[in-house]
């Protein structure tokens, strides 16, 4: 009874120790080994049980199970064999227990090492951080106070830009200023100059013209005279008739009517020019008052009407006067006839320098003045010439002080910059230059009748 005990109790312990080690190699053949047990515990019971009641069929069955179980595990046991053997020793564990502690030890020391290491190198990066935190904000104060000068900078730059403009303006205000008094200076000279030739000139002239009416008369009552002498002396003296002979008494009576003619008309002519220098000089209408535009330009044109006769190779310049209807216009009379003065001298330098260059003989000369009184009540004064034109790069910049389009020497460039400050700084009005129609360049000048705006 004690041998079956012990086969069935072995079989739960063998399960009891796999359980409790999981991980113990070959466990299933623990499991085929306890099977074996229970057989045989078993077979000794079922031994026990056929000494009272015998029945060799299942006695065989066992010893055949039994045999099949053990040849089985002998089979595993023969294949495991190799396995088993190649298990280490105790002392091959030991060893590699040891080994395993020395490793682990070698592992400690290394881990200690490398958190020495990592402490060290955390206090270096602390180290570091600090220093790039220190240089960073070093750098961002540094970027700051460059960004602030750098504005600085710009709003130095553009204040010095400013200043730069500013200057330029003055300076140009300047030159232009400096160009007005010298036009100014130069016109009041040749005003004055003018007026006082006029004055010398009008008192001789005025002598002259009062008593040729009277030289005139004289002479006429002396031919009478002779020829009353004639019809009651027929038969004057050998003396009386040689004389007459050598005068050429009939040649006088005929030419000294014409002579006296003559000089009224050359009289005249000077009264004429005497008076055209006195109405451009104007020196005595310094306010603006209301004049005769068409009379100022007339003074204009008998002033230089020597550069506008035939002269040696130079052809004579036509000027054709289409003149409207104007009223008196409100304006400072000596400065506007400056501007006509300007205006009609470029035209004849421009006419010249195509005679010059390309003058085309059965073309003429012609300078085309014209007058129209505007619904607006504005006054239009247009100047134009058949000569060589203006370039039309050169168009918008010819009232600029001191540019010129002629040569080096022959112009200041301040004319009709002055002709424009006059017409539009002084007047209100307006100053342009425009192609004229075919050839040639025009002027056009528009001014108002009234510069308070009152209606005409």
């Amino acid at each position: 009874m004690l041998i079956v005990i012990a086969y069935y109790l072995l079989p739960p312990v063998l399960v009891y120790a796999l359980y409790k080690g999981r991980d113990v190699p070959f466990h299933w053949m623990f499991l085929v080994f306890g099977v074996l047990l229970s057989f045989c515990g078993t077979a000794y019971v079922i031994q026990t049980w056929q000494i009272w009641y015998p029945d060799s069929w299942i006695s065989a069955l066992l010893r055949i199970v039994t045999i099949v179980a053990g040849m089985a595990i002998a089979f595993m046991v023969l294949a495991l064999l190799p396995v088993a053997l190649a298990l280490p020793s105790p002392a091959r564990l030991e060893a590699a227990k040891l080994a395993l502690e020395n490793e682990i030890c070698e592992r400690q020391r290394a881990e200690q090492a490398l958190s020495e290491l990592a402490s060290h190198l955390e206090h270096i990066v602390e180290q570091r951080t600090t220093e790039l935190s220190n240089v960073n904000y070093a750098l961002k104060r540094e970027i700051g106070d460059r960004l602030f000068a750098e504005k600085s900078l710009r709003q130095s730059e553009a204040q010095l830009r400013i200043e730069h403009q500013q200057l330029q303006q003055a300076l140009r205000a300047l030159q232009s200023t400096q160009s007005q008094l010298i036009q100014a200076e130069k016109m009041s000279s040749l005003g004055q100059m003018v007026a006082g030739i006029a004055h010398e000139v009008n008192n001789p002239i005025s002598f002259i013209f009062s008593n040729l009416q009277y030289a005139e008369q004289y002479t006429r009552d002396l031919l009478q005279l002779i020829k009353l002498y004639q019809q009651e002396y027929p038969q004057p003296g050998v003396k009386i008739q040689n004389y007459i002979n050598k005068i050429e008494l009939d040649f006088i009576r005929e030419d000294l009517a014409n002579i006296v003619s003559s000089m009224r008309v050359g009289a005249e002519r000077i009264r004429q020019i005497v008076l055209s220098m006195r109405n451009f000089s104007r020196l005595d209408e310094a306010e603006m008052k209301f004049v005769n535009i068409h009379e100022g330009i007339d003074s204009t044109l008998l002033i230089l009407n020597h550069r506008l006769k035939a002269v040696g190779n130079h052809a004579a310049i036509q000027v054709i006067k289409e003149y409207g209807t104007l009223p008196a216009v409100e304006c400072y009379a000596g400065p506007m006839n400056q501007v006509f003065m300007n205006i009609l001298s470029n035209a004849i330098d421009a006419l010249r320098e195509l005679e010059a260059t390309s003058y085309d003989i059965n073309n003429t000369l012609t300078i085309r003045i014209q007058t129209e009184f505007l619904a607006d009540h504005s006054a239009i004064i247009r100047i134009a010439d058949n000569g060589i034109g203006v370039a039309e790069n050169s168009r918008y910049k010819l009232f600029d002080p001191f540019f010129t389009t002629k040569p080096v020497g022959k112009g200041t460039g301040l004319g009709l910059s002055v002709c424009y400050q006059i017409v539009v700084d002084k007047h209100g009005g307006q100053l342009r230059c425009v192609p004229a129609s075919g050839q040639g360049a025009e002027f056009v000048i528009e001014i108002p009748i009234r510069q308070s705006g009152a209606a005409v």
